[in-house]
């Protein structure tokens, strides 16, 4: 009984301290804010245009990435076809890609000398811009329809065969086929797909800052970095911070009255039996979802290989930087999640809830906020801009974690749900039980949630412009800075350095965990 209450009482306080972290994160950093905000009354016109349109392109954004990504997914449900499980495994792609890279992506494809508008030039059609909001939606879709593709994917293949091969011997087919088995499975994932997307356009600032801008798309994420780095007028980025901060909260406490649809990692996708005649137009919608997603990364290697050579000598130090914060990172956020999962796995409903709530902080959190709210706790003391890379990897674990939480949680409950009876009956030690059983069994899940946080963090441009030096800057923010100068061939370059580190990582930490697992 004591070696009972001992473990328990190890599991909480390990617990508690991830939750306590999280909190001072999350609200003490929000609180800190709130002390410096001078009230809505301090907002002028063009601060409140940018709180409209982060909402407007953040709707439009998750409305048309959802609304698109049925047709394909039903598609690919009801195809089979040579390279398909690889066009499924590079539909999660663009999430770990690095919104810098994929930016740049797009404005070699749509940009002012892209390969649309050379075509178009071509023919003597007016050319069309990929900068202001739709610029921003563009690039929004084109990192989420994937996401919302996968999703709703997830959801055709939940639907049991035997629901198909029913309609099938009743003679259901096209419409009826829709309506009865379709339709409700659809009610069921697209809501919940929907408000995923919609809070991480809420939260987006890379794209915004890239080819956003301007009077007419400016996002709130936007006009708190302007106000923070540019005007230094604290009080209203923190007017804008809670601004931003309520919106998510409230996106957030809909998306907990919805089942929010779950991603199988892998391409291990087989083919819907729906005994149907599938509709020629199955073929379109694949090719056309596959050029959309395709075409923006084949012009990030055609224009970053010959940039590859010449790269001035500080993209490499900005290249180990971003190394070992992105490392660094992915251990913090496993240790957080690790800590968190082994507290709720045997915890009361109430407990369980509430600890799973504050996990997902990061989703209802603007890391530029969190990120102000740490420079007003450390300017009193020290020099805010010598603690950039910590609080940049710090920041990107809280950011990571509601995804890794969610791949870990459920493997250590069930190893205790399997296992735990056992352990108690034998006496097993604590130690013991974590080393023999509970690491091995959730070396897979833990694996994948590393290496999904350090490609997060490999790839992020968001606290690091808050607290940039000179002396110090990671990869995405040297390659943000070489595009500001024009330098495109060397930017390109870079950019293809980062795709390949984010995606080495990414794959070292997951063939970890799948060795021996």
């Amino acid at each position: 009984m004591a070696s009972r209450t001992v473990e328990v009482t190890i599991r909480r306080v390990v617990g508690s301290g991830v939750l306590a972290l999280l909190l001072t994160l999350s609200l003490g950093t929000l609180a800190m804010v709130a002390l410096r905000a001078e009230g809505y009354g301090g907002l002028r016109a063009g601060d409140w245009a940018a709180v409209r349109f982060t909402v407007w392109q953040a709707l439009l954004s998750a409305g048309i990435s959802v609304i698109c990504a049925v047709p394909i997914a039903r598609a690919l449900a009801r195809r089979s076809f040579p390279g398909r499980s690889m066009l499924v495994t590079l539909l999660g792609a663009p999430f770990i890609l690095p919104v810098i890279v994929g930016v740049l992506g797009l404005i070699a494809v749509f940009g002012r000398s892209g390969w649309i508008n050379d075509g178009l030039t071509l023919l003597g059609l007016p050319n069309v811009s990929i900068y202001g909001a739709g610029g921003v939606i563009l690039a929004h879709v084109f990192f989420n329809l994937p996401l919302a593709t996968r999703l709703i994917l997830q959801g055709w293949l939940s639907v049991p065969p035997g629901q198909f091969r029913l309609a099938a011997s009743l003679g259901a087919d096209g419409f009826a086929l829709h309506r009865l088995i379709e339709w409700p499975m659809l009610k069921r994932s697209l809501p919940g797909a929907f408000l995923l997307i919609f809070l991480l356009c809420l939260t987006s600032f890379t794209v915004a800052l890239a080819v956003g801008g301007g009077p007419r798309a400016t996002t709130i994420e936007l006009a708190v970095y302007q106000a923070f780095r540019f005007d230094f007028d604290i009080g209203k980025a923190a007017t804008l911070g809670l601004i931003q901060i309520a919106i998510c909260v409230c996106v957030a406490a809909l998306a907990f009255l919805v089942p929010l649809p779950r991603v199988q990692g892998g391409s291990d996708v087989g083919v819907v039996p729906t005994w149907s005649r599938p509709s020629p137009l199955d073929w379109a919608w694949i090719g056309l979802g596959a050029a959309f997603l395709l075409v923006p990364l084949g012009a990030i290697v055609l224009s970053g290989l010959p940039g590859l050579w010449g790269l001035p000598s500080s993209i490499w130090s900005a290249l180990w930087t971003s190394v070992w914060v992105a490392v660094l990172s992915a251990l913090l956020c496993a240790a957080m999640a690790l800590g968190l999962a082994l507290m709720v796995a045997r915890s009361a409903d109430g407990v369980r809830k509430l600890a799973e709530g504050i996990g997902v902080l990061g989703l209802a959190t603007s890391p530029l906020v969190i990120g102000t709210g740490l420079f007003l706790m450390i300017f009193p003391f020290a020099r805010p801009m010598d603690f950039a890379l910590v609080v940049t990897l710090t920041v990107n674990a809280v950011m990571s974690l509601p995804f890794a939480l969610r791949v870990l949680a459920p493997a250590v409950a069930q190893v205790y749900s399997d296992h735990d009876r056992l352990r108690q009956s034998i006496g097993m030690p604590q130690g013991t039980w974590a080393r023999y059983v509970v690491l091995p069994a959730v070396r897979r899940p833990l694996g994948f949630a590393m290496g999904l946080a350090a490609a997060l963090s490999m790839g992020d441009l968001g606290v690091i412009t808050l607290f940039a030096d000179p002396a110090v800057e990671t990869l995405p923010l040297a390659l943000y800075r070489l595009m500001g100068a024009y330098r495109m061939d060397d930017a390109a370059g870079a950019a293809l350095i980062l795709v390949g580190f984010s995606l080495l990582l990414f794959w070292m930490f997951d063939r970890g965990g799948r060795g021996r697992a």
